[in-house]
């Protein structure tokens, strides 16, 4: 990893605050089968059933999350790249692994792109100008909560300025769960990839 990447001791042990486990009351069981795909069929991701339980701020979060990842302007290949360098740069290898297989694999992130936003640069040869302006973007809003002339102009090339509001929330959003993760010490999904899987290709082509 990069020096700007924190090593943030989440594994696969007991977290520091508890996930809701079944057998869920009706409430609950409705509740968290929102936050899953419909008809998914698998046990609702321990994220969720950690927001879960503070019920009224997860009921309110959730049409944010969902916004942004089904109904958002921002193609989604960009939008993965910002939610990719954003929780590798937070530490939140939980998250991370998550949007690998549930986003970043389906939309042809290979293990040279994965790798990048692990340890990497947004100069990696693998990524588009407009990734490339993205990942810079995450970066830049990590560091310094802004972003300068240059790097708007750049952006500006290939988004509105309404993409370019979405960006800046879907960061937010996603230092928001990546604390959560964090601080909850959340245990990684025994089936998401790990950052370890894939950092020593960063920068290939």
């Amino acid at each position: 990893m990069t020096d700007e990447t924190p090593e943030i001791p989440v594994g696969l042990g007991e977290a520091r605050i508890a996930a809701l486990e079944p057998p869920y009351d009706p409430e609950t069981e409705s509740m968290l089968a929102k936050w899953m795909p419909p008809g998914s069929g698998v046990e609702p991701l321990a994220l969720f059933r950690t927001l879960g339980r503070h019920e009224e701020l997860a009921s309110r979060s959730r049409p944010l999350g969902a916004g942004i990842l089904g109904k958002g302007l921002v193609p989604p290949r960009l939008r993965e790249v910002m939610i990719h360098r954003t929780c590798a740069l937070t530490g939140a290898e939980y998250e991370w692994g998550v949007h690998v297989m549930g986003f970043g694999r389906p939309l042809g992130f290979t293990d040279e792109h994965l790798a990048s936003t692990v340890s990497g640069s947004p100069e990696d040869p693998v990524w588009e100008p407009a990734e490339a302006a993205v990942f810079a973007m995450a970066d830049a809003l990590h560091g310094d909560s802004t972003i300068d002339d240059a790097l708007f102009g750049r952006l500006r090339e290939y988004l509105d300025d309404e993409q370019i509001i979405e960006l800046c929330i879907t960061s937010g959003w996603y230092h928001a769960i990546s604390y959560v993760i964090n601080v909850a010490e959340i245990p990684l999904e025994p089936w998401a990839t790990r950052f370890e899987d894939l950092e020593d290709g960063a920068g290939e082509s």
